[in-house]
């Protein structure tokens, strides 16, 4: 369907015809303050003094008229819509939250049969996660020793994939604070007036930083109807080298299981506990398998703009003009007939 926006613009189009109208007529060239030098390429006056067209020359105002018109058109910002597609809407609102602290780098994961740290490891489950979430809004939130919103809930999977790719550890300091992280997501949901509520909130460690206590934050969440689903990050055991040799660690000796467990027995939610890549593949996997709920559908109509078209057919007339006017003022073509 073709549709302007601008369509009062084309009121306008009458609008030199109305000038030469209510206008006085200009005085002679003799006395005029400003000399047009291409007026009488328009005018000329005959035995009764009268303004008519020059025979000759009248198509030059047909011409100019043309240029005005189209001109008028490409202004008024002329649109083709296309057929509406409907959007996949599911009525979820998710955000993630990722911890970002010092601990993050410990790399007792491995992927594609490397080691990496679990970030990495993060970053490469959660982005699968994260395009498979078509028609839920996603947000990001990255938190160490303070919580910020790196996405706001969007429809744009492919820009928070690419956020969260850009995270980097130590990116919001070093320490974790989880009960900010919390109370940041609660407050971006609960701005939304309808649809299920969930937050992902992913870390390895305790809460060692912040304002808010991660419990409160909880409670807070529950009231606002938000779930909360925690995933503690890390393996059991790890093996290390040092100076007498190799010896078994358990990295993930300060993850804080009993209180990620409260966080989502309060909320609604569920703990799940990722030790390797795997079981981190399989979290996700039964988070995506969560019900949706459904919401007015959303239609979206491509639009294509035209205006370029009727612009550039008005610049190559209006140069035609130009070389038209200066070619019939020369003098030879004058005294020739243009031959």
């Amino acid at each position: 369907m073709l549709k302007l926006l601008l369509p009062w613009l084309l009121l306008m189009l009458p609008l030199p015809l109305l000038i030469r109208l209510l206008l006085p007529p200009a005085r002679p060239v003799e006395t005029a303050g400003l000399f047009i030098p291409f007026a009488d390429d328009y005018r000329v006056h005959d035995g009764d003094g009268a303004i008519s067209a020059h025979a000759s020359r009248r198509y030059l105002l047909w011409l100019a008229w043309l240029v005005w018109s189209l001109l008028l058109l490409a202004a008024a910002r002329p649109q083709w819509l296309g057929e509406p597609i409907e959007l996949p809407v599911s009525g979820r609102d998710l955000m993630l939250a990722v911890d970002l602290s010092g601990s993050m780098q410990i790399e007792d994961f491995r992927l594609n049969g490397t080691a990496v740290n679990r970030l990495i490891a993060t970053k490469a489950v959660a982005s699968a996660f994260i395009h498979r979430r078509e028609g839920d809004r996603i947000g990001l939130i990255l938190f160490g020793s303070q919580a910020y919103v790196q996405a706001p809930l969007t429809f744009d999977r492919q820009t928070v994939d690419e956020l969260l790719q850009e995270s980097a550890i130590g990116l919001a300091g070093e320490k974790t604070a989880i009960g900010d992280a919390i109370g940041l997501a609660v407050k971006r949901l609960r701005q939304q007036n309808s649809g299920q509520r969930v937050l992902i909130l992913l870390t390895d460690g305790v809460n060692t930083a912040g304002v808010l206590k991660p419990e409160e934050t909880a409670r807070l969440a529950a009231q606002s109807d938000v779930h909360i689903y925690t995933i503690g990050i890390g393996a059991d055991e790890m093996v290390v080298s040092s100076f007498f040799g190799n010896r078994k660690v358990n990295p993930s000796a300060d993850l804080d299981e009993a209180m990620l467990k409260r966080i989502a027995q309060i909320t609604g939610g569920q703990y799940f506990r990722a030790r390797d890549t795997r079981q981190l593949e399989e979290i996700y996997t039964r988070i995506d398998a969560m019900e949706p709920v459904e919401r007015e559908r959303h239609l979206f109509r491509p639009v294509h703009a035209l205006y370029v078209w009727p612009l550039s057919v008005a610049i190559l007339l209006a140069l035609m003009l130009i070389f038209l006017r200066s070619y019939t003022r020369h003098p030879l073509n004058q005294q020739t007939g243009g031959r």
